[in-house]
């Protein structure tokens, strides 16, 4: 089976538009979606990288025209529940090491998106492992176990490691993706995903 692999971080809005966007690619082409979780702030020192609004925040009409594109990506994707989080920039750490712990205990998918929920629907304040293991017990999952588990040096380990290998590659940023070994950033390259996993 084909995989498309996402690089992600729930840190990133654009990461949650894209993963909400894709439904569609993953049914015409089925393939298997592989989410690999690293670090964006590592991405970022490891690269150099800057957040837009600090890289782009000085030139006049910049971010306006950022989330003028985001609208237009919502509305067209459908994807109204999304807000930008009240407490943005949120630290994913302890979120995206969980979802490593989750991944391994087989249940990865529904803690995935009650995360991403949290951060990017309901605005909540998602870098307390309190409310992180609030909503994932809502859910059903075993919340206060999941937390306890990104003190592990295991999955620390695993999330360094999954970031240094996504720079090596060359990513410089979430969303990320690999179709056969190629990479596309931003979620505006989801017609060009869906093209290389067609041909």
């Amino acid at each position: 089976m084909k995989q498309l692999e996402f690089i992600f971080d729930f840190a990133s809005p654009n990461a949650y538009l894209a993963y909400h966007a894709l439904g569609p690619i993953l049914e015409a082409t089925k393939v298997e979606l592989i989410i690999t979780p690293c670090l964006l702030g590592g991405i970022f020192k490891a690269t150099n990288n800057q957040a837009p609004m600090v890289a782009y925040g000085h030139i006049k009409g910049k971010m306006d025209y950022e989330m003028l594109e985001m609208q237009r990506f919502i509305v067209r994707h459908q994807l109204g529940a999304f807000k930008m989080n009240p407490h943005f920039p949120l630290n994913s750490m302890h979120a995206i090491r969980g979802l490593i712990a989750a991944q391994t205990l087989g249940v990865g998918k529904p803690y995935l998106e009650a995360v991403l929920k949290g951060f990017w629907e309901d605005g909540l304040k998602m870098d307390e492992t309190e409310v992180i293991a609030k909503i994932l017990t809502q859910k059903g999952l075993d919340g206060p176990a999941l937390m306890a588990a990104t003190a592990d040096p295991e999955i620390k380990a695993t999330l360094a490691a999954n970031t240094q290998a996504a720079v090596t590659r060359g990513v410089f940023g979430i969303p990320s993706f690999f179709v056969k070994g190629e990479l596309y950033f931003g979620k505006e390259r989801l017609a060009q995903v869906c093209e290389a996993l067609t041909t």
